[in-house]
């Protein structure tokens, strides 16, 4: 397994979980909550985002069993949530689904940044040229599959918060209650099923498109 091409996946993943949590927390403050800026958690420091679980173990375990089959990893990991008080939000049910909505959007304007550094690779010759669209390449990749991932309506992602706050209280509440098994229902849908490559597919040939195509 290269080492080049696990740093950069590695140092692209960080910041892409980074920036999207600190996505939540500026639309937070924005919508009056400014609980992650009393707790410094408006900040690039990725020191301050690392969530054991997320961003160690997990894609600690995907680098390991890549390394025993012989195979490039698949990186997927997560920052520590910034937090978040609907209590002091203007009007929460709204304004939960605009944080909500703040991280997926981070993502796709990340995405949409490294098409157009992949247009100017396109337009590079030798080896810089190369590099610039591997890591471009790259981050379209990452940043299109976390932020198609955390669309996904069931909790704890991102689309669930969306949808309950959608929802009429009665169900929202009833829905509310099903986190707690969220996580392993995502689990199970990764991994049993191709909805997530379903999904990106499209998503990822039209940033790659417009990579071809952005003058």
């Amino acid at each position: 397994m290269d080492l080049l091409p696990l740093v950069l996946d590695l140092g692209i993943l960080a910041v892409a979980v980074v920036l999207h949590e600190v996505g939540h927390g500026v639309v937070a403050y924005r919508c009056g909550d400014p609980t992650a800026a009393e707790q410094g958690r408006l900040t690039l420091n990725p020191l301050r985002h690392v969530d054991p679980v997320g961003t160690l173990l997990v894609p600690g375990l995907l680098l390991v069993s890549a390394w025993a089959v012989g195979g490039r990893p698949m990186l997927f990991g997560w920052a520590k949530p910034v937090p978040i008080d609907p209590r002091r939000m203007h009007r929460p049910r709204r304004d939960m689904a605009l944080v909500a909505l703040a991280g997926p959007a981070v993502n796709f304007l990340l995405a949409g940044l490294a098409a157009l550094g992949m247009r100017a690779g396109l337009e590079m010759d030798g080896l810089a040229g190369a590099l610039v669209r591997i890591t471009a390449g790259t981050a379209i990749g990452i940043n299109v599959v976390l932020g198609v991932l955390n669309l996904l309506p069931i909790l704890p992602l991102d689309g669930g918060r969306v949808l309950t706050s959608m929802l009429p209280l009665p169900l929202a509440r009833s829905y509310a209650r099903l986190e707690p098994i969220g996580l392993i229902a995502v689990v199970l849908l990764l991994s049993q099923t191709s909805i997530l490559s379903t999904l990106v597919r499209p998503v990822l040939d039209v940033f790659l498109y417009f990579a071809a195509r952005a003058s």
